[in-house]
């Protein structure tokens, strides 16, 4: 695989959503999100796919990952093993994961960037994203922002696992 990425919006105690939905809306981050993954395909599991507000995503190849073999979704390509995912991915020029919360903890030990916009604030939540390691990630790029909207800071952050 050329290079598969992360991408997600977690609070300072690494909450990542509640009741299968986001925890905060910001439209910088939205806009990010865009232009990072426009023209990639995304991989997503079938709870956060159900839980986008256009389905499927436009401009990108949505691949999904189900349980559930020959389960169809209409302009989706379906995926039912990681190993499947990762044959799929091998010569695409980038794949961003982005979500939920086990396809993540999933698809952590196989991504070589990950792109986190860090909500400087704790949430409440029943998702969060797993620990990330100063041991194995290093940090190449970080853009810090406010939300006037929410009243808090946001920070876009990019990390490069270290070889």
């Amino acid at each position: 695989m050329k290079n598969l990425s992360i991408i997600v919006a977690i609070a300072s105690n690494y909450a990542i959503g509640k009741n299968n939905d986001l925890l905060w809306h910001i439209s910088e981050d939205l806009k990010h999100f865009k232009k990072i993954t426009l023209g990639h395909p995304v991989i997503m599991g079938k709870k956060t796919f159900e839980s986008l507000p256009i389905r499927p995503l436009p401009g990108r190849e949505n691949i999904v990952l189900t349980d559930v073999a020959g389960e169809t979704i209409p302009g989706c390509t379906m995926v039912y093993s990681i190993s499947q995912i990762l044959l799929l991915c091998k010569n695409k020029e980038d794949c961003f994961v982005i979500g939920g919360s086990s396809v993540y903890k999933q698809f952590l030990q196989f991504a070589e960037t990950l792109y986190i916009t860090w909500v400087h604030k704790a949430f409440e939540a029943d998702v969060f994203f797993p620990e990330i390691s100063e041991k194995k990630w290093q940090i190449t790029e970080t853009e810090k922002h406010h939300s006037e909207e929410n009243n808090f800071d946001f920070s876009f952050v990019i990390y490069k696992r270290k070889k």
